[in-house]
């Protein structure tokens, strides 16, 4: 008599529910516990991963888990960086990459990189412009566990203008430089505009990022004027809207930023000649601030140096870099929406914790800079029920540092132990 393959397969089945219902548990002995959502301490609490999920907070001891100590340690949740560039970093050979190295150059580099990030506790990023979409690739290769990283929210090409900020053809000999377009993140009208977020969105991108006013380290003379029209700007935001991603905008000068908060872009980068009317303009629109103070503290130091930076460059990074700690200490005291961003890659990677003790240094508390890389990031990113706390349901991403960073903010440049989605990649 034969047996139907249905029911031969109902013991194989029944066992591999068996095994998802008693999934094993580990549970994470927090000798304090950061409560970002309250801007907290807890102390002594266990947190319980399964499935790599936070199942359970607890005060007490659990049975039949397997226990990781870190008694003697604050756990906090993973760390989450708005403003990093993975596939390359600044250095004085850097202005070459993009003639001396493939794209298998920098997919390799954006993967050494990102693995820095993710050991230095953030174990979510989001990637403001890259090379060949390099980041994207690396986004679903971490996402399918092929390599290890953090979570990456990609822009792919940044969109600038013709000459601008991000213009990938800025410095090259007018024989070669061609005319690049929307494919390439230059637009000139809004059809441009368009085109260049409905490319985006078929490269794979999750985010749109443009740059509304002139920059430090491009090779062009002016680091502040506008660069975008207004009728771009409303172009863009109107399509970025209907693909459901966010704009962010990279904006030093006045007029450029004004333009980018009115038009509705989500957060504003570095920021750093913000004036009292773009504060009031940024409350009233509920725009959010990154403010970067990594990079510009990076690059006016780098300025010093001869022969660091061309010489179309080095000025710029002088007088531009060391504002943003005044911009961010300014905004801070007007309530303007703060969150964390370093502009990684600028600065080295795997030293993003620096942020914190620029921030502190410019006023917040340790609790308010603590909270804009969790609770305040996650919101920006729309993933407030699953990133930037620990707590039931959430994303099992927790990172501890020795002792209490709420009295020593430095610490948090020592994190000993990454978890991400419950797997832990350091202790």
């Amino acid at each position: 008599m034969s047996v139907s393959p249905i029911r031969l397969l109902i013991p194989a089945l029944l066992c591999l529910w068996g095994a998802a219902a008693h999934a094993e548990s580990t549970a994470l002995h927090c000798g304090q516990l950061f409560d970002a959502d309250q801007g907290r301490l807890l102390d002594n609490r266990y947190v319980i991963v399964t499935d790599g999920s936070i199942e359970a907070v607890l005060a007490d001891r659990p049975d039949n888990s397997s226990i990781v100590d870190l008694s003697q340690h604050t756990c906090l949740p993973g760390l989450i960086d708005l403003h990093v560039h993975i596939s390359d970093e600044l250095s004085p050979t850097s202005y070459l990459h993009r003639f001396t190295w493939s794209e298998a150059d920098f997919a390799l580099n954006a993967a050494a990189n990102a693995q820095k990030n993710l050991l230095a506790g953030f174990t979510t990023v989001r990637d403001l412009g890259d090379s060949y979409l390099v980041t994207i690739a690396l986004r679903n290769a971490i996402s399918q566990g092929l390599v290890p990283g953090p979570r990456i929210v990609a822009a792919g090409k940044n969109i600038a203008t013709t000459g601008g900020h991000g213009d990938p053809t800025n410095g090259y000999p007018s024989v070669s430089a061609g005319d690049p377009g929307p494919r390439q993140g230059v637009i000139n009208s809004p059809e441009d505009a368009r085109k260049a977020v409905r490319q985006r969105y078929k490269d794979g991108s999750d985010v749109i990022k443009i740059t509304a006013t002139g920059g430090v380290l491009s090779l062009a003379s002016n680091g502040q004027n506008a660069q975008f029209t207004e009728a771009e700007l409303e172009a863009l935001l109107d399509t970025a809207n209907d693909y459901g991603m966010h704009v962010a905008a990279h904006a030093h000068g006045i007029e450029g930023m004004l333009r980018a908060v009115r038009a509705g872009v989500k957060t504003i980068e570095h920021g750093t000649f913000m004036n009292d009317e773009i504060i009031n303009a940024m409350r009233e629109n509920d725009t959010w601030y990154i403010p970067t103070i990594s990079a510009g503290q990076f690059v006016a130091e780098k300025a010093k140096i001869d022969g660091y930076f061309p010489e179309v460059v080095r000025g710029k990074a002088a007088t531009i870099g060391p504002l943003i700690m005044q911009t961010f200490s300014k905004a801070h005291q007007a309530g303007v929406n703060i969150a964390f961003g370093t502009d990684t890659g600028v600065s080295a990677h795997g030293e993003n914790a620096q942020e914190f003790i620029y921030m502190v240094q410019a006023g917040m508390t340790p609790v308010e800079a603590l909270r804009s890389a969790t609770v305040m990031a996650a919101n920006v990113l729309d993933r407030e029920q699953q990133l930037g706390q620990i707590a039931p349901g959430f994303h099992a991403d927790i990172v501890a540092v020795p002792g209490n960073p709420l009295d020593d903010i430095e610490l948090m440049r020592q994190v000993e132990f990454v978890m991400k989605g419950g797997q832990i990649y350091r202790q």
